[in-house]
């Protein structure tokens, strides 16, 4: 896959919070519950940290927006709130991709995930095509996130704790789906207010029936309606918007977020890293400049 970042992980499992429960949905449009299928509960869902390998000197040589002007600095340690992506920043994984491989559909599903994130085809086109290429059932869903509990990236957990003790509110803005992004963020503690994700479909006996095509993040041009949203509401004076591919780059526009920090690392997309405010390859970066 081109732009792709070497990595190598090493999940460490963590204990998950006291009387957490794997929950498959928050919010669902039919009339199907976990209870109608007798899905069986997480007995906890293990957080993986995933220990990734710095990238070359020289792969970030190439850019001259590793280090931050003193602007960027200076907004990012007042910025009100901070809109994360999830797939390959907050999470080290692709979640559709990852479910994908648990269903049988990877490979097909990977090919499509990266033409999605360079920007070269409409979200909308991507996210449906993909998804036809395996159709999950809830069952699987369920089964998936019970038996593959998500691999946080290296130090994001600590910075949303900075971030939240500055009293910044963190967001979650995702063309990935509730279902997975949920026990992310129970863990992380952001309240599901503050996920703005697409949602999975499924008919009364679990059968796949698509996505909601309501949810601002199901198309092309939707994380920055999102933010846009998310700032008008809450008439924030400073938003970042953390991420690594094109849709995030997007948020970045008028009454949008104010920088973009493209994080790389999990996967380099250098299309959009070169027209970063700031490109960091390490959350430790973001966490010191704190400080």
């Amino acid at each position: 896959m081109e732009g792709l970042a070497s990595i190598r992980s090493t999940p460490i499992r963590h204990s998950p919070p006291r009387k957490f429960i794997l929950r498959c949905f928050m919010r669902s449009p039919s009339s199907l519950t976990m209870q109608n299928l007798n899905v069986r509960r997480s007995r906890g869902l293990a957080l993986s940290a995933a220990s990734v390998d710095p990238l070359s000197v020289s792969a970030s040589a190439r850019f001259d927006n590793t280090l931050p002007a003193k602007e960027v600095l200076e907004l990012w340690r007042k910025v009100d709130a901070v809109c994360f992506d999830v797939d390959s920043t907050v999470c080290i994984d692709e979640g559709i991709d990852e479910l994908a491989e648990f269903c049988g559909a990877g490979k097909a599903v990977a090919e499509w995930t990266a033409r999605a994130m360079s920007g070269s085809v409409p979200f909308e086109e991507a996210l449906a095509a993909r998804l036809s290429l395996f159709n999950p059932s809830l069952a699987q869903v369920c089964d998936f996130l019970e038996k593959k509990p998500p691999r946080i990236s290296p130090g994001i957990a600590e910075l949303i704790r900075k971030l939240r003790a500055k009293d910044t509110h963190v967001y979650l803005i995702s063309g990935g789906f509730r279902q997975m992004i949920n026990p992310v963020a129970s863990i992380l503690g952001i309240p599901p207010e503050n996920i703005f994700a697409n949602q999975l479909l499924f008919g009364n006996s679990g059968e796949f029936k698509g996505f909601d095509v309501n949810e601002p993040t199901s198309r092309s041009g939707g994380k920055a309606k999102a933010v846009q949203q998310i700032r008008k509401i809450n008439k924030y004076k400073a938003l970042v918007m953390v991420g690594d591919g094109a849709t995030d780059l997007e948020a970045r526009k008028p009454g949008g977020a104010d920088l973009f920090i493209c994080y790389a690392g999990v996967q380099l997309r250098e299309a959009v890293a070169v027209k970063a405010d700031w490109l960091v390859f390490n959350f430790q970066d973001l966490i010191t400049s704190l400080e």
